[in-house]
């Protein structure tokens, strides 16, 4: 419940704001409000989406208990759940409304009082329930209100015959993930030339002179404290898979640990052991200081098919189908509802090597695993390093039932990988995974939501890092020596200033 006036510091008797348990109330409000008050229904009105069971009822009632206020919210379409809800019948009792002592009922200038607490409670709700497109349709002397409390205007329409506004509530969750995580590292790295040229935005770095790959990658120290077996199981699993973005497969591990006792270090040494036999590689050595705080990375290294190149993740173009491949097994990782999918801890050595494997199989002309920056800043940070925009069919993602789409688009899946190819390639083998075709590239810059409206939503502005495309400026049409994809640096040219240096460490779980 929420003492709405601590907020606002109004002097208007006390509310609290809640899911409504008895509907009678609301609805009885709503009818006073949009049929007998204003005359946009005849009888009633109710429609299908009060009959629908995910619809939720947001109430403010007075000290005694009674509704003075209501807001209704959910899913915009009929069947899965995809992200998009919409906001409704926003009523609010006659003497409650916000200016009606100064300027008369329904004025919608203020951001104080009843109608403005229940939209913001609603916008608080959607977000908490992985919403990523919020929208309302509202009478145009509501329309100054919803702006003030921070909407968009979208369009104008029609609704009851009258006519109404489109407004949107911007949802920043992935433009703060990926700012949080990944934003500052094009001014941190400048002038270190990871990677070398075309291999800007990769998850590991061909090794000079070798059919090699390196990728380094550390796992947040919190998360090493806290949950130390999982800590060595992902230190594992986040470098296996930067080595399957590129196409190599690991040939051995490297593990610098830190811990504060023997038993915390035998902890995480137990999750990287567990995670080593399951995925079938070696560690090599390592080093191991006791009596510091929690800290773990790992260095893999990896080698290519005999006479193949690495996979670029910045060998995407314009026209290009973007798909994802993820494993939807398992369930959330405990503690990290939300943050962190573990299916890999369920599967067997061949269904890992399966999933692993599939660039190296497929040769797609992009590929990236997906990192923290979750699934759609990931493709952001291929589409910058492929100089491209990406647009995200939504309605096409794969999704594990139940998980909301804002969650699944900005949590780790545990494996989940990213391709770019022309329209029509065969889709790569992954075993237990889950694979579709879910977007494509285009000119520009930044990542978009596709709705199956058609409607568009940004939800990424401009490139991920600030690392810039892989190849600047360029004007090839096809892979070749020094082209975008597979067989430009042969394995073992870095390339001009190549480096070994990775650009995707230090990868902090969430």
């Amino acid at each position: 419940m929420l003492d709405v006036p601590t907020l606002t510091g109004g002097d208007r008797p006390a509310f609290t704001i809640g899911r409504a348990d008895d509907l009678a109330p609301y609805h009885a409000l709503r009818r006073a409000v949009f049929v007998d008050e204003q005359g946009l229904f005849a009888g009633h009105d109710l429609d299908d989406r009060d009959d629908d069971p995910r619809t939720v009822v947001l109430v403010a009632r007075d000290h005694s208990g009674t509704v003075v206020g209501g807001v209704r919210l959910g899913p915009a379409l009929d069947g899965p759940d995809i992200g998009w809800w919409t906001g409704g019948r926003l009523a609010v009792a006659p003497g409650w409304r916000a200016g009606a002592r100064r300027r008369g009922a329904g004025s919608g200038r203020s951001t104080s009082g009843v109608g403005p607490a229940l939209v913001r409670a609603a916008c608080a709700y959607a977000e908490n329930a992985g919403v990523l497109r919020f929208e309302a349709t509202v009478q145009p002397r509501a329309a100054t209100m919803f702006r003030r409390l921070g909407w968009d205007r979208v369009r104008e329409v029609r609704a009851a015959g009258r006519p109404h506004e489109l407004m949107r509530w911007p949802i920043g969750r992935i433009a703060d993930l990926v700012a949080a995580t990944k934003r500052d590292l094009g001014g941190l790295l400048h002038g270190l030339a990871p990677g070398g040229a075309g291999w800007v935005g990769d998850d590991g770095a061909p090794v000079p002179g070798s059919d090699l790959i390196a990728a380094c990658d550390a796992v947040l120290p919190s998360m090493v404290e806290r949950d130390p077996a999982w800590a060595g199981w992902c230190g594992v699993l986040v470098n296996v898979n930067d080595l399957a973005a590129m196409g190599a497969h690991p040939v051995g591990l490297l593990d610098a640990l830190g811990a504060r006792d023997p038993a915390h270090a035998a902890g995480v040494l137990a999750g990287v052991r567990a995670a080593a036999r399951a995925y079938g590689v070696p560690i090599l050595g390592g080093h191991t200081q006791l009596g510091v705080p929690g800290a773990l990375a790992i260095t893999a290294l990896g080698r290519l098919p005999s006479g193949a190149a690495a996979v670029p993740g910045g060998g995407g173009r314009p026209g290009h189908h973007v798909r994802l491949t993820v494993d939807l097994g398992g369930s959330w990782r405990p503690g990290y509802t939300g943050r962190q999918w573990d299916s890999t801890s369920l599967r067997t050595t061949e269904e890992l090597r399966a999933m692993t494997g599939l660039v190296a199989a497929a040769r797609p002309a992009a590929a990236k695993d997906v990192s923290m920056a979750g699934i759609a800043g990931t493709l952001g940070m291929l589409a910058e390093a492929s100089g491209c925009r990406a647009v995200l069919d939504v309605h096409a993602v794969p999704v594990p039932p139940g998980a909301p789409l804002g969650d699944w688009l900005t949590c780790f899946p545990g494996f989940g990988m990213l391709t770019t190819d022309v329209p029509g390639a065969p889709a790569p083998p992954a075993g237990p995974a889950t694979g579709a075709v879910c977007g494509g590239l285009e000119p520009g810059s930044g990542v978009a939501l596709r709705w199956p409206d058609g409607e568009t939503t940004d939800v990424i502005a401009a490139g991920v890092t600030g690392l810039g495309a892989a190849h600047p400026g360029r004007t090839d049409t096809g892979p070749g020596p020094g082209g975008w994809g597979p067989g430009g640096w042969g394995p073992g040219e870095a390339g001009p200033g190549g480096s070994p240096h990775t650009l995707d460490a230090p990868r902090r779980q969430q």
